[in-house]
């Protein structure tokens, strides 16, 4: 499915919602996509193999492929986001690598989103810093073994409690400092998240987008479908490809109706 010259995948953990999870790969396909995404969809770090089995199968049988794919994360539900740089919690995130290198060996997936984590007192600013850095080395080794790169993403500011990273130069100050000796790691440029905390979204695009691995899109206020909210996507994705980002587009964004009513967006 192509949008703006872009081709387009749908974020399942957010898109077709109104399924069981393992329902929405094959939604996805009958819409149109041929790409699909997700957030890390087991409970824990380390699932039972079995339930890997269910979601590669539910992949396989979709006839789709899962180009995006985030690294455990903590409890989401529960508001956190992201344990990156916990130092209490990197034993966990290490023993995710394995289950995420395999499903990637058994999908093809080659784009890895690993949420940095919302700071905490128990540690200084400084201690954190160090453990994230650390810890999305350890990410860009493990994936590196199947041609992946790691994501790195700003998030709302006021939304995700004392989440660091706001801005696209948020991440960019340690891509090019502490980790600019490693190359497979790469700011995640989302419209929601980044057109809600100010940023202007055309020329960050045009500045940026020849550099960037992957893209994200949803309107604000409200992270709706594009043209629920005020931001200018399509200026953005115009600006992306004059750039010389030829990566996936996805479609990460709460529907403001159904799922397939939603799409209708998308125009040739």
């Amino acid at each position: 499915m192509d949008y703006r010259g872009h081709e387009l995948s749908a974020n399942v953990s957010m898109l077709f919602t109104e399924l069981p999870y393992l329902d929405r790969y094959a939604a996805a396909a009958r819409r149109g996509f041929t790409q699909v995404e997700s957030w890390w969809p087991f409970a824990t770090a380390t699932p039972p193999p079995a339930e890997v089995d269910l979601l590669v199968t539910a992949i396989e049988a979709a006839g789709i492929s899962l180009s995006a794919l985030n690294f455990f994360g903590g409890d989401i539900a529960g508001g956190e986001r992201g344990i990156a740089s916990r130092p209490d919690r990197q034993d966990e995130l290490a023993a995710n690598l394995d289950p995420v290198v395999a499903i990637a060996e058994r999908t093809g997936c080659r784009l890895f989103n690993l949420l940095y984590g919302q700071l905490d007192d128990a540690w200084s600013p400084s201690e954190q810093a160090e453990t994230a850095v650390t810890a999305i080395r350890s990410a860009a080794e493990a994936v590196a073994s199947v041609g992946g790169t790691v994501l790195l993403e700003p998030l709302t500011e006021g939304l995700n409690g004392r989440y660091p990273l706001l801005t696209a130069d948020d991440v960019l100050e340690i891509l090019d400092g502490p980790l600019k000796d490693v190359d497979n790691v790469s700011l995640l440029f989302d419209t929601f998240h980044l057109g809600s905390n100010g940023v202007d979204l055309p020329a960050t695009a045009a500045r940026l987008g020849a550099n960037l691995a992957h893209v994200q899109i949803a309107d604000s206020p409200g992270r709706g479908e594009p043209g629920s909210g005020a931001l200018p996507i399509d200026e953005t994705l115009d600006a992306l490809k004059a750039a010389g980002y030829r990566g996936v587009v996805a479609c990460e964004y709460k529907p403001t109706t159904d799922t397939a009513t939603s799409l209708s967006w998308i125009k040739p």
